[in-house]
């Protein structure tokens, strides 16, 4: 059985998409199903590629048992594209930054986090700004837990 790949994208791949990475690592790993998934995180800028995740984002996973240890931030490839099944972004900013970087989505493999919570069109908020760091965790498990039963239907 081959592997459904996701790929979540943020700004700068240090808040919320590697805690979505790595919640949804979790979330497979509980269900029994991690062999059946690749899941991986990136930025759309390159203003944090090399560095760790947010401490706060870390902690606020290590808060729920989840490490991230060694994930460093990368920015999205135009090969990403044809690699991932599905990419998963944060916000409207990143769809509109992400189409730089990947051209047209043209096989409908681009949707938002939140789309999977049933709050289609909602983004994300970026805790580097809000600091709401339990509000995002709150979106982050809502939408991976929706991405997770409608791929596991």
């Amino acid at each position: 059985m081959s592997q459904t790949r996701i790929l979540f994208v943020c700004h700068g791949n240090i808040c919320r998409s590697p805690m979505a990475e790595f919640v949804m690592k979790d979330l497979v790993a509980r269900a029994g199903v991690a062999d059946r998934f690749e899941i991986a995180s990136a930025a759309t800028s390159t203003e944090e590629i090399g560095n760790p995740v947010y401490p706060p984002a870390r902690q606020k996973l290590a808060e729920h048992g989840i490490s991230c240890a060694g994930k460093t931030a990368r920015q999205v490839r135009r090969s990403d594209y044809d690699a991932y099944d599905h990419i998963v972004v944060m916000d409207r900013a990143n769809v509109r930054n992400l189409s730089y970087i990947i051209g047209a989505d043209t096989q409908n493999k681009v949707s938002m986090l939140l789309d999977y919570a049933d709050r289609p069109g909602q983004e994300v908020a970026d805790p580097w700004y809000t600091g709401n760091f339990e509000a995002t965790w709150r979106d982050v498990v809502a939408g991976c837990s929706g991405l997770l039963a409608l791929l596991t239907k």
